[in-house]
């Protein structure tokens, strides 16, 4: 089934009117909403119906492991907000991230990634790619002529996050991805923390972009999902067929809350991220605190490399504090106002400690290596008003 559902708007709209309209397919009742198609197979008008729907002669929604209207409107909506050519909608942000590398990846490829990672994109990679004979080669992302060794012979793939989590660390994203083509590599770029509105990772060169949508995009911790954005050909070629006989579809409830999510994600992405820099500012250099750590922020050290690459410096701060685990502890403790959760990108502003909750599978060592600290925190900043969010951390911070 295509993933191009039909509209009456023939012209090219703005990307904030595609995040209202973008994909609707409205049934034969003329709903306002979009529809909520929740079942799972359909139906034919005869044998011979369903044979040329099962051998593509008629194309069709035939089994909603492989498409479901819902879902087909959610697609094509972040397709065209992020310039792909295909969007596939995935039960989680994992499974994205594991369908875009699982799909073509054989044995006797290598992959070069950044080691910033989230904790389960780090196992992917340095444990089950190697199971089947994948070579993996882990380095700092911000290092440049890092990038410039691993890929002077020829690679299959290239993955990172740009900013990391949880030290918001940034990649080049078009000077790797130039190395990465001439090394004959595919560029995948996990865009989470910097969403879709901050961040447009094709434009600098990556071939395919991951979400998790249970973040910025559905954005109220509602429902899991993902995504993955790539070209008409990796789709054809890799993705769809894996997709549809391994089976981690995304669930129709979950794709209509996340397409009714994309309605106001620019909204609050851009309040978030507003919150966020006054939050920082505010934060930098408070006692108590070894370090404040915002892309937005000129102390950030690729801060000039934020300015070139994004379009807002996102959602996210990250403490250190002093006192290492327990000062951390006592000030996640004390807060108020902020609750403590290992999710991000909500409307309400969450705080975890990655050393003991995302990251724990690392060990002392590969935590320093990724800027990790045992007083390290991530605050992903939401929707309350600034100053009830200044005060509750102030306080938390006081001896």
């Amino acid at each position: 089934m295509s993933n191009s559902p039909e509209s009456k708007i023939k012209r090219a709209i703005r990307p904030q009117t595609s995040l209202v309209r973008g994909g609707l397919m409205r049934s034969q009742f003329q709903e306002t909403s979009e529809a909520l198609f929740l079942n799972s197979g359909y139906v034919y008008d005869s044998a011979e119906a369903a044979e040329q729907a099962f051998n593509g002669e008629k194309p069709r929604y035939v089994y909603s492991r492989y498409a479901n209207p819902t879902l087909s409107m959610f697609e094509e909506r972040l397709r065209m907000l992020e310039g792909a050519e295909v969007c596939r909608g995935t039960a989680s942000g994992m499974a994205a991230v594991y369908a875009a590398m699982a799909c073509f990846l054989r044995s006797g490829d290598r992959v070069v990634a950044s080691r910033a990672l989230f904790g389960s994109c780090s196992y992917i990679l340095k444990e089950l790619l190697p199971r089947w004979g994948v070579e993996t080669i882990l380095l700092d992302g911000t290092d440049l002529e890092a990038w410039e060794e691993a890929l002077s012979k020829p690679a299959n793939a290239v993955f990172l996050e740009t900013p990391s989590n949880p030290g918001l660390e940034l990649v080049d994203l078009k000077t790797v991805s130039d190395m990465a083509h001439a090394a004959g590599a595919l560029v995948i770029v996990d865009n989470i923390f910097a969403t879709p509105i901050f961040q447009k990772p094709m434009e600098f060169g990556a071939d395919i972009v991951v979400y998790s949508t249970t973040k910025h995009i559905d954005g109220q911790g509602r429902c899991l999902g993902g995504a993955v954005l790539c070209s008409q050909e990796f789709d054809d070629n890799h993705l769809r067929d894996f997709l549809r006989h391994t089976g981690p579809s995304l669930s129709p409830f979950n794709a209509w809350t996340a397409l009714k999510g994309m309605e106001t994600l620019d909204l609050r992405v851009q309040r978030m991220g507003q919150n966020a820099m006054e939050l920082a500012r505010h934060l930098d250099g408070m006692a108590g605190l070894k370090r404040v750590i915002y892309p937005g922020l000129e102390s950030h050290p690729q801060h000039e490399l934020a300015k070139k690459q994004m379009l807002g410096f996102g959602t996210m701060v990250a403490l250190e504090v002093e006192g290492g685990k327990e000062g951390a502890f006592r000030l996640l403790n004390r807060l108020q106002v902020i609750d403590i959760s290992n999710n991000l990108g909500d409307a309400k502003t969450l705080a975890t400690h990655p050393a003991s909750t995302t990251h724990q599978r690392l060990n002392d060592e590969e935590r320093a290596e990724v800027n990790i600290m045992p007083g390290t925190l991530r605050i992903s900043v939401g929707l309350e008003d600034i100053e009830d969010l200044k005060e509750d951390i102030t306080e938390a911070l006081k001896p």
